[in-house]
């Protein structure tokens, strides 16, 4: 990650959505990487180590969720994959909860919204990640980290 941005891969198969949302988000902050095939996603992850992969689900060759299963393993622990589409919510829901994704976010959503968005899903999964335990040298055992405080926007975040 660039000092202070945040970095997110996007993954669709159309290039007026890619530009769309390099622009939009890329305005706020974010360092982005787009790529219009899924084969590769993976060289992406590995490379790119992105914060957040935002995934359309409706790429014809290999659709975002089904990407998501082959690609999850080469990501960093705190990578967040989010699904992308225009189709129906409940459906949306449905695929993250089938498919372990971390949340998703309808296509209608761009501009700052998309990157208020991403910003909140990315501060919640930091500030739900759990505290590392360092030795204190005069006790002789461990003790928490002292945890910082964030105020973060209020975003779904879908259940796995």
């Amino acid at each position: 990650m660039a000092e202070g941005k945040l970095k997110a891969l996007v993954v669709d198969d159309d290039p007026l959505v890619l530009e769309l949302v390099e622009r939009s988000i890329s305005r706020y902050g974010f360092e982005v990487v787009t790529t219009r095939a899924a084969l590769g996603v993976a060289n992406l992850l590995r490379t790119e180590q992105p914060d957040i992969v935002l995934l359309d689900v409706n790429i014809p060759a290999l659709s975002g969720d089904r990407i998501l299963g082959v690609v999850r393993q080469f990501a960093g622990p705190d990578t967040l994959f989010i699904l992308y589409s225009s189709m129906d919510e409940s459906r949306l829901r449905e695929l993250v909860r089938a498919s372990g994704a971390d949340g998703y976010i309808p296509k209608g959503v761009t501009g700052p919204e998309l990157a208020l968005k991403l910003s909140g899903l990315h501060h919640k999964r930091m500030a739900n990640r759990p505290t590392p335990v360092r030795a204190d040298p005069l006790l002789q055992r461990d003790v928490p980290a002292p945890q910082s405080q964030s105020t973060t926007a209020q975003v779904s975040l879908a259940s796995r």
